[in-house]
């Protein structure tokens, strides 16, 4: 009985073991520390991708527009339909081309997203379309802050990001 009695004892001083507060205070301590490192480099990395949606679009507006030189001789288009390009899906950019002179957007999105206008061309680059020459751009809003994040694509194949809205 008494080999019972000691085994049972043994046993419960084993139970009490554990953590303290401070070691724990420690652990959540470091977990705030990373977290406020890894937080902001994914908000960077996500806004990063965003501005993907303006590189692929701004490219493929860019071969429509060489298609239909090849085939008019000319960038001028009488309507932003004879391009022949239009966005899917839910666009966060508004996309611009000239049309007999004006900038006009291919698509119709909500005017003003946080602080960022999209229903106003970029001010940063020029749309022009020409004979010889064209170049598009596209204004969006990408993170929170009040900047429009802007870039422009010329028949020369160069991208720019006029203004990056991405911070960091």
């Amino acid at each position: 009985m008494t080999l019972f009695s000691k085994t049972i004892n043994r046993m419960q001083r084993n139970k009490e073991k554990g953590f303290t507060l401070i070691e724990l205070m420690i652990v959540v301590a470091i977990l705030g520390i990373l977290a406020a490192i890894a937080i902001p480099n994914f908000m960077r990395f996500q806004a990063k991708s965003r501005q993907a949606e303006a590189k692929t679009n701004l490219g493929a507006i860019g071969t429509t527009a060489e298609s239909f030189r090849a085939e008019f001789d000319t960038y001028i288009v009488a309507a932003i339909g004879d391009i022949g390009w239009a966005p899917q899906g839910t666009a966060r950019y508004s996309y611009w081309y000239d049309v007999a002179g004006t900038d006009t957007t291919f698509n119709s999105i909500a005017a003003v997203v946080g602080l960022c206008d999209r229903s106003t061309a970029p001010g940063t680059s020029a749309v022009t379309a020409t004979a010889a020459a064209f170049s598009v751009a596209a204004k969006g809003e990408i993170d929170t802050d009040a900047t429009c994040d802007e870039w422009d694509y010329s028949q020369g194949r160069v991208l720019l990001n006029d203004v990056n809205d991405v911070s960091g």
